[in-house]
């Protein structure tokens, strides 16, 4: 029945309505799910943050890159105490349900989809361009390529939680041990002089060598600032396939985020100091150029492209996984179609895989424009970072006394720091690609009219994510009479 006292009760569910949309328990262990929150991002590192320099400079995207660094570290410790509080596969919707009422929790789960399913989207066609650059099976970018990567990870999806993690994994490994690679190889070549050598735009407002193209640019590279740690936030949507996830989550999300900021700021220096940023600011592969000055390819730049090839698999294959668990837990609880939620004898959500992975071929299909696609998504994600960091604050406010089996460092400080930095991120997307952030908040209208007139009024009480909520309404009740 409904779980919003305004509306008219829903329909009840039937006997068995969470029989079949269970998913597999206890699937996995720490360890795995810190492969996965580093696979959410490890793609970042190969490609994108580049044209961060294009934006700011050296100096301007290595500012942006440590306030977003700041910004997800604080983030994700809110994340570690808000999923040891609700374990479930609502995520980031779940915490925002319970703070921030049904509205909050709808506007923070439907702004993760949006970064979910558009990831995954641009990410099939940088993988075409890398297969097309490597020359493999003679094969071009376009929609053969792109639809082979949905089929392939999906069904790999499909046999199972355990052992799509498990293959996640593996590959994750391969990109990082890559990474590692290429500092080896480019940091013998580094020379300082080469951070700053970006002609400085003397129009430009506070700019020098550092800052060549002023103040500003520090504020437009946020975006690609990110990159180097966009979608780690994906590791509580886990929570219901881990085991003992009070304790794994917190764990595995530090353990996440401690190995990206090393791999981001050793790949950073490495790549800039080697080649130069300007050789490298607008390079779809800035890795492998930094590895050839003179533009020939060597041992190690080839084994560095094969390697990012890997880099992109893991990120969408992981970004895939996360995507479906959103969308499950939405599902489930009636704020999408509740047969979108409905789970496999192998307890995978199948059209929860494979919807969003519909959509997404036909995005990648019809424009080929991945770097658009990646705009809207990072509008969608800086969206959900200000939703979920205020309902930290919230929560530790209204329930200071709800049992927090792991507690965020710094408290609300921590958080309202998230909070601050994910809004000037959002309001930075309208400096790098103002087309792309209207996009996104065109679709928020659609699932905004959806909701407000539909869902709202058939809610789930029994889903995991509103009991969580109507049990924190009821205690409100008995303490107010």
């Amino acid at each position: 029945m409904s779980t919003d006292s305004t509306n008219p009760p829903a329909a009840p569910e039937a006997d068995d309505y969470l029989e079949r949309r269970a998913l597999r328990r206890g699937s996995a262990g720490w360890l795995l799910l810190t492969g996965l929150g580093v696979a959410y991002v490890v793609s970042g590192d190969f490609s994108g943050w580049n044209f961060g320099l294009a934006e700011g400079g050296f100096g301007g995207l290595g500012i942006a890159m440590v306030l977003m660094g700041l910004m997800y570290t604080c983030m994700v410790f809110a994340l570690a105490e808000l999923s040891s509080i609700l374990p479930t596969a609502g995520g980031g919707y779940g915490f925002a349900r319970r703070a921030l009422g049904p509205w909050g929790g709808f506007l923070t789960g439907t702004a993760i989809l949006i970064e979910y399913i558009l990831a995954p989207a641009a990410i099939s066609i940088f993988i075409g361009d890398y297969v097309e650059s490597l020359g493999l099976f003679g094969l071009t970018s376009g929609w053969p390529v792109y639809l082979a990567c949905f089929v392939i990870f999906i069904g790999i999806h499909l046999w199972g939680v355990g052992e799509a993690l498990r293959f996640s994994f593996v590959v994750t490994g391969i990109a990082v041990l890559a990474l590692l690679v290429f500092a080896v190889g480019a940091l013998p070549d580094f020379d300082a002089s080469n951070l700053n050598d970006i002609p400085v735009d003397a129009s430009a407002f506070g700019s020098s060598s550092w800052l060549p193209l002023g103040l500003l640019g520090i504020w437009a590279a946020f975006p690609f600032g990110m990159w180097f740690f966009l979608g780690v936030e994906g590791v509580p949507l886990a929570a219901e396939e881990t085991k003992d996830p009070a304790r794994t989550l917190p764990k595995a999300i530090r353990w996440s985020m401690a190995i990206l900021v090393f791999l981001a700021l050793l790949t950073f220096f490495a790549a800039a100091g080697a080649r130069g940023s300007d050789a490298i600011q607008e390079a779809g592969n800035p890795l492998v150029e930094a590895l050839q000055p003179d533009g020939e390819a060597t041992t190690l730049s080839r084994i560095v492209n094969y390697a990012g090839l890997a880099g992109l698999v893991a990120s969408f294959f992981s970004l895939i996984y996360a995507g479906s668990r959103q969308l499950f837990a939405l599902s489930r609880a009636g704020y999408l179609p509740r047969f979108l939620s409905l789970t496999s004898s192998r307890k995978a959500p199948y059209l929860g895989l494979l919807v969003p992975g519909a959509i997404g071929f036909a995005l990648a299909a019809a424009t080929g424009d991945g770097a658009r696609m990646l705009n809207v998504a990072v509008f969608g994600a800086t969206i959900s970072y200000a939703l979920m960091s205020l309902s930290h604050i919230v929560l530790r406010r209204r329930e200071p006394n709800l049992e927090r089996p792991y507690r965020t460092p710094g408290g609300v400080l921590t958080s309202s720091v998230a909070l601050v930095l994910a809004c000037s991120a959002l309001v930075a997307t309208f400096l790098v690609d103002v087309t792309a952030a209207f996009i996104a908040l065109a679709v928020y209208v659609v699932a905004v009219a959806y909701f407000g007139l539909y869902s709202r009024k058939h809610l789930v009480a029994k889903a995991p994510e509103e009991e969580f909520a109507a049990l924190a309404a009821a205690e409100a009740e008995l303490e107010r009479n």
